[in-house]
């Protein structure tokens, strides 16, 4: 009977191994596998004049540079803080209409195929199935939005 129970056990731990394995291996970072991955870091000071729209809950900005994503940054502010948003549409392979904007202070649109998001939370409203890939905002003591992978 001892020996019953140790096979059992055995058994057990074997595929929940196995099953561990295989989610490890399906991470989704809610992005198709070919949207590229870039390092961002990226400091912002919102008492800059360029970044004064940052002082309004529901207020946005574009940010482009060399360390911010391949096609740049929409960081808003929300009610409880910041978000920063990659251009990059999460839903499709990149393209010529793949580049995300704002419209109306309101919403997030890809041309490719008129997808749709709420600014303020990143959630899908229209086609897409997956919000956008956001990053790490940390707002440091003097004020500075530091915004990282």
């Amino acid at each position: 009977m001892k020996q019953f129970i140790k096979t059992i056990l055995n058994k057990v731990v074997l595929v929940g191994a196995f099953v561990a394995i295989l989610q490890a291996c399906n991470s989704d970072d809610g992005t198709v596998s070919c949207v590229p991955i870039t390092t961002v870091s990226v400091q912002i000071n919102p008492n800059l004049p360029l970044y004064s729209n940052l002082n309004n809950p529901g207020g946005w900005i574009y940010v482009n540079g060399v360390t911010a994503g391949t096609r740049g940054l929409i960081v808003v502010r929300t009610a409880s803080g910041y978000k920063a948003y990659d251009r990059n549409a999460p839903h499709i392979c990149p393209g010529e209409k793949t580049t995300l904007y704002v419209e109306d202070d309101i919403k997030i649109v890809c041309d490719a195929d008129e997808s749709e998001w709420i600014l303020l939370t990143g959630q899908p409203t229209k086609v897409a199935n997956r919000a956008p890939r956001t990053y790490q905002v940390i707002v440091n003591t003097n004020g500075t939005l530091l915004i990282t992978n």
